[in-house]
């Protein structure tokens, strides 16, 4: 990358990996907890935060808005199958 263009968008492209991935990481994070708590029996405490932090990376687009709503979909499914 030799023009300032290309140097601009080089610099872009880190800022935005580096947050996606910190993004994607709190994603797992939060399943992960919500699937621990599934196998506790106290899933629909974390089922709001969950929804959230998917919601929220949707919005922001670190992931495609469809495949926040059918993990959304899909825990919400798995809370009330709970009870």
């Amino acid at each position: 990358a030799n023009h300032v263009s290309a140097l601009k968008r080089a610099r872009q492209n880190e800022k935005r990996r580096t947050r996606n991935r910190a993004g994607r990481a709190a994603n797992r994070t939060v399943v992960r907890k919500f699937e621990a708590a599934l196998a506790d029996g106290n899933a629909a405490a974390l089922l709001p935060e969950a929804m959230a932090q998917l919601a929220g990376s949707a919005a922001k687009g670190v992931i495609p808005k469809k495949r926040a709503a059918r993990k959304i979909s899909r825990l919400a499914k798995a809370a009330a199958k709970q009870g």
